[in-house]
């Protein structure tokens, strides 16, 4: 006789294949798209990158972790939003920086800075945090290393050694990249659908919402005076690692509510962020239009 799985089992499998597949082709289409220099341009403004790493990495932790001990988070949610708020470096950063007019070149720099960070910061803090929990610190950085660092590396020689090649194989991943997170979030939500649904009216949306705008208020205050970089800076800060979070939810978490935390995190943030992007851009075009000629915002250029 032929064993069969439950048709929601099978769902969240081909969910899991979909992440693989998000996080190993989003970061190839990165790397087959950027340069080294590229990269390392931005990142001589040592200032706001030291504001970038406090910001991301000390002050957005210790907001989620406000937020747990404030709002009645279960278990799992409050394990999934901490995992988001220690994972930085969305690669959606860039899309937000153009329609809030912010600077592409920091924004790019930036993206990758936290990403790379995130990778060696996440494995050694997450488990610290959670206290009692039997999670192991190489398992994640196994899973960042091998889906997000590796892929990077890889498209980043690719680009250096075969341009055209690159060229012609970016657009590829990228599209395969969103079709993954389509079919991802797609599968967890018809898989977990219940848990999704519980989560509607109760405090883990309210306790999203305050974490998402205190991100953005801590990255744009720590954003400096150009207002470009402060809006590159609020958006980067707010704005977390979807990839980096569901990759280390789906493979080292049994917890279905981690996950379901994330995707929350990771779609009211999309909405709520691209919203403030919106309207960020509309006030800097206007700003940039009434502007006296030679004076409008400063952008600034590297190499």
């Amino acid at each position: 006789m032929v064993e069969t799985i439950p048709l929601s089992e099978f769902i969240l499998i081909f969910g899991q294949l979909a992440v693989l597949v998000f996080v190993v082709c989003s970061m190839l289409s990165m790397g087959l798209t950027l340069t080294v220099p590229q990269i390392l341009g931005p990142l001589k403004k040592i200032r706001l990158v030291v504001l970038a790493l406090v910001a991301n990495f000390i002050l957005v932790p210790a907001v989620a972790i406000a937020i747990i001990f404030v709002f009645p988070l279960a278990g799992g949610l409050a394990t999934g939003l901490l995992l988001v708020a220690l994972s930085a470096g969305a690669p959606f950063l860039p899309k937000l920086a153009q329609v809030t007019r912010g600077d592409p070149a920091f924004s790019v720099g930036l993206m990758v800075l936290l990403m790379v960070v995130t990778i060696g910061y996440l494995p050694l803090v997450l488990p610290w945090l959670l206290t009692g929990a039997e999670i192991s610190a190489w398992d994640i950085a196994r899973s960042l290393i091998f889906l997000m660092l590796a892929p990077l590396v890889i498209g980043l020689l690719v680009r250096a050694r075969y341009e055209e090649v690159a060229a012609s194989v970016a657009p590829l991943m990228s599209q395969a990249s969103n079709l993954a997170l389509v079919v991802l979030i797609v599968a967890f939500f018809v898989g977990y659908i219940q848990d999704l649904l519980g989560v509607i009216g109760s405090t883990a949306i309210l306790a999203t919402i305050v974490f998402l705008i205190a991100a953005f208020a801590i990255g744009y205050l720590f954003g400096g005076t150009a207002g470009d970089m402060k809006r590159v800076m609020g958006l980067g800060t707010a704005q977390r690692n979807l990839g980096a979070a569901v990759a280390v939810a789906g493979f080292n978490f049994t917890d279905p509510d981690v996950l379901v935390m994330v995707l929350v995190v990771g779609l009211v943030g999309l909405v709520l962020l691209m919203a403030i992007g919106g309207e960020l851009g509309r006030r800097a075009e206007t700003t940039v239009k009434g502007a006296p000629e030679g004076k409008s915002e400063k952008k600034i250029s590297f190499g």
